[in-house]
């Protein structure tokens, strides 16, 4: 299996680990939120997450990046992970899919 294949492997596990972390206050994965704006895999099993929040006033801001570092680090081949939290953009509801407004009653 080729390096780039390994990597894209890798993705959708880590994809699958990122729908498993939840914001308390909203019944939705962080990752159908919207709340992911980048995801970089390298090919020693390197991951930087830039992720965001609904609101930086999130009661769980200071736990959120923490969570979210090990879930990516519980998938097999990730070596290490690091999370930055951004707010530029700001997060809107416009970034969640299309599930999780159906879910939430959005539509």
């Amino acid at each position: 299996m080729s390096a780039t294949a390994d990597v894209e492997r890798l993705r959708g596990e880590i994809v699958a680990a990122l729908r498993c972390v939840y914001d308390p206050e909203i019944p939705v994965d962080i990752y159908e939120l919207g709340l992911i704006y980048g995801l970089e895999i390298d090919e020693d099993g390197f991951v930087d997450v830039t992720m965001t929040l609904t609101s930086p006033a999130c009661p769980v801001a200071g736990q959120m990046p923490g969570m979210v570092k090990a879930a990516v680090e519980q998938v097999a081949g990730v070596n290490a992970a690091e999370v930055e939290l951004t707010w530029d953009p700001p997060w809107t509801q416009e970034r969640m899919s299309e599930a999780a407004r159906l879910q939430l009653g959005f539509f």
